[in-house]
């Protein structure tokens, strides 16, 4: 069956929350207080779907000059003002390699060229290692800018840059 993003919506909540925590250290585990207000702050917050009504993705990503306190994101904001920045993508174990992370993705892009943004840029944890996503990221062309320690030093990630265009 063929991938299908749409809008994340409220109903979505306790599915994204279980992806989210099963998928931690790779993305940071949240409470639903939490993690509904990322989605808030979020610019796009999408869930991808394989049988409607089951997400089995999402994605939320963040543009320029807004409110959030994340390292990551201030790192890409201070560097400049044209990029989305994907805060968190996640897609459940079984459906990994499927299209559903290409899926989001193209979302993010199409956000990105929509909006005249340069650059879609994340984030992917080089300790503790992650390197399936590393792996996945340069496929889709994503080049590693820097590194830097996050969380008091409990992590360390790749910020990563790909061409919006």
């Amino acid at each position: 069956m063929p991938v299908v993003v749409r809008p994340l919506e409220s109903a979505d909540l306790p599915a994204v929350l279980a992806m989210n925590n099963a998928a931690a250290p790779a993305v940071p585990p949240a409470t639903a207080e939490e993690l509904a207000g990322v989605v808030v702050t979020a610019s796009l917050a999408v869930v991808a779907e394989v049988e409607p009504g089951e997400p089995v993705g999402f994605l939320l990503a963040m543009d320029p000059h807004v409110d959030y306190a994340s390292e990551n994101y201030r790192w890409f904001a201070a560097r400049n003002d044209s990029f989305v920045y994907v805060d968190r993508i996640v897609v459940d174990g079984a459906q990994r390699g499927g299209g559903v992370g290409r899926a989001l993705y193209a979302a993010a892009f199409a956000r990105a060229v929509e909006f005249d943004r340069a650059e879609v840029t994340c984030e992917v944890n080089v300790r503790p290692e992650n390197p399936a996503s590393l792996a996945f990221h340069a496929r889709l062309g994503f080049e590693k800018l820097a590194e830097q320690e996050t969380k008091g030093g409990a992590y360390r990630v790749a910020l990563l840059a790909a061409p919006a265009g």
